[in-house]
């Protein structure tokens, strides 16, 4: 028995016919078997109809496209991942488009189609995959939308469409996101991309391009508090003075406000140890209540005792007062850890009514990872409290994740930065209260660039390639 593909490459057809032994389809089938509840068991006396089902041409039943558009390209024919479509493994009853690294680590390819749009209108992508034995699928596994113009130019900037962190109920993965067509463009060119991962095998299935209404403002007041206690008599007098500055934040309607590093700590006659105090504890009900009395969000660092350990901790309080989290610093500078610090060992991120943040302490920002860390796990923004520390780094970790930081410190400069790294309001010693509305869903457009914040894990160095261990 034989199997009749078709494939372009560069839009040059070819045609190739396969034995149903050839390494190529023993390959795709032992790929497949994990996949399956069904023990896929092919042999020679299979019918022809079931092989043409498997191997040939079949009409996808997508939603909003039409299917028999969809074509395979590779940039270099050397470089092609494997490609079929799939009528074993299905989204919601409809074959899958499907494509596996065939052994190659250096795979690239993608299946396209080309729909006409509407200038200056809203149109929502969304695609579903499932993958195997993928190493980095936000690296690996990617959609790209491509404006063209009447000449089938490119127009605008490739766009990069976010993979979904939650799956559906069936571990499908959801590639989706809201564009304005560019006013030159008329088409979109859709491209689903499986590259440089030789193991893998993803399917695609259930692609839409479809016209919606533009996606409403996601506006978050933030505020951040610059204020140093002084000659204390203690940690509740220092906790008193930053709940008066937390109350002026409240009237100008804030929805979270971020305090400094060690509030209960600075200005006291207490070191690292003496200070500590359990989370939860009286500080955190100190600030829980407050919280609740204004109906928001606090940010504020402390630290805390657990058992033999003391950590420098940043604590977040809900609107309703609880605890809503913790982040144990990770990065001690020398001075903490002389103190008898320890670190923690994780960077958490939490949801709000607003939106997903993470957490930050001063020397975290000098290094790249704990921001990365914290934008690969969804944060749109990353509060700081913070002693003092270097603005250029600081500005740096919002370019570099396109993310909002919010900074609330002693010594450096208490502000909001977006996602150029910009200032939008710095708090003074005479303005010791800033309140900032920002847009989560408003997208950055860099010059050349385009939308880093849909690039950056698409293009991303691999983790093997990043290393820190000495050989």
């Amino acid at each position: 028995m034989i199997c009749k593909t078709h494939y372009s490459i560069h839009r040059n057809k070819k045609e190739l016919i396969l034995p149903l032994g050839h390494p190529k389809i023993l390959l795709l089938l032992n790929m497949l078997k994990p996949l399956n509840n069904r023990n896929l068991k092919l042999i020679s006396s299979i019918s022809l109809l079931y092989i043409i089902m498997f191997c040939g041409t079949v009409t996808v039943q997508g939603q909003g496209i039409s299917p028999s558009d969809w074509k395979f390209e590779s940039q270099r024919k050397e470089i092609a991942p494997a490609w079929y479509v799939d009528s074993l493994i299905t989204y919601k009853g409809n074959p899958t488009l499907t494509l596996t690294g065939g052994g190659k680590e250096y795979s690239n390819g993608h299946w396209y189609t080309v729909v006409k749009v509407e200038p200056g209108e809203y149109f929502q992508f969304q695609t579903n995959f499932i993958a195997s034995n993928v190493e980095e699928p936000s690296r690996n596994i990617l959609a790209r939308i491509i404006w063209q113009n009447r000449s089938g130019q490119l127009t605008g900037y490739a766009e990069y469409p976010v993979t979904v962190l939650d799956k559906t109920k069936d571990g499908w993965s959801i590639i989706k996101q809201i564009y304005k067509v560019p006013d030159e463009a008329r088409t979109a060119r859709m491209e689903l991309v499986y590259r440089w991962d030789p193991d893998g095998i993803v399917h695609f299935g259930g692609t839409s391009f479809q016209k919606t209404t533009p996606p409403k403002s996601r506006i978050v007041r933030v505020a951040a508090i610059h204020h140093r206690p002084r000659n204390s008599k203690s940690s509740q007098d220092n906790l008193i003075q930053f709940s008066e500055l937390i109350s002026k934040a409240a009237t100008q309607k804030a929805d979270i406000v971020c305090l400094p590093e060690g509030i209960t700590l600075v200005g006291t006659n207490h070191n690292y140890i003496s200070a500590s105090e359990p989370v939860p504890g009286p500080t955190t009900q100190f600030l829980g209540d407050i919280a609740r009395k204004n109906n928001l969000y606090i940010v504020a660092g402390i630290l805390e005792r657990n058992g033999d350990t003391v950590f420098n901790t940043a604590v977040l309080l809900d609107r309703s007062g609880n605890l809503a989290g913790k982040y144990r610093k990770v990065s001690l500078p020398r001075e903490e850890i002389d103190g008898g610090i320890t670190p923690g060992n994780s960077f958490p991120v939490f949801d709000t009514d607003f939106g997903k943040i993470g957490l930050m302490i001063c020397w975290d920002v000098t290094f790249p990872e704990p921001a990365r860390a914290l934008a690969q796990k969804g944060a749109e923004i990353i509060f700081l409290p913070i002693a003092g520390g270097d603005v250029i780094l600081t500005k740096a970790r919002a370019i570099e994740n396109q993310v909002y930081l919010v900074s609330s410190t002693y010594d450096m400069i208490t502000a909001v930065f977006d996602q150029e790294g910009t200032v939008m309001k710095e708090a003074t010693e005479k303005n010791p209260v800033i309140v900032v509305d920002v847009d989560l869903n408003k997208q950055k457009l860099w010059p050349w660039i385009g939308d880093l914040k849909g690039r950056i894990f698409r293009e991303i160095p691999p983790q093997k390639a990043i290393h820190y261990k000495t050989e």
